[in-house]
């Protein structure tokens, strides 16, 4: 079973017992977080596809640490003047751990598919 959750402007898959790197959120190492922004819950055959988020399911987590992601390097060169200017950049992240996905949704009408399409 894996959901696709929504948080920090972005989509993530998240599987239970695995661990995701996203965008850094405010909480301290050993943290419980709580994602609810489920856009989609797949068991197997059977998915449920949220419109937009999948009502009252969730996705449970502690955060490991809050870290920076390896150096990229931003070049950027005028040809012909000389000018050139190397920049690093370190994003910075939060590690969190996925406890449990909570499935206490009912299907709405219309919302549940067999994933055969």
């Amino acid at each position: 079973m894996y959901a696709i959750v929504e948080t920090g402007g972005k989509q993530y898959i998240l599987e239970e017992g695995k661990y995701v790197d996203i965008e850094l959120l405010d909480a301290q190492a050993n943290d419980k977080v709580t994602f609810d922004k489920i856009v989609m819950l797949v068991n197997g055959k059977k998915s449920k596809v949220g419109r937009p988020y999948v009502a009252s399911a969730t996705v449970d987590g502690t955060v490991v640490k809050n870290d920076k992601a390896k150096k990229v390097i931003v070049y950027k060169q005028r040809p012909k003047k000389g000018t050139r200017v190397k920049q690093g950049h370190r994003q910075q992240f939060t590690r969190v751990m996925i406890n449990k996905i909570n499935t206490k949704a009912k299907a709405a009408k219309g919302e549940e598919t067999t994933g055969e399409e």
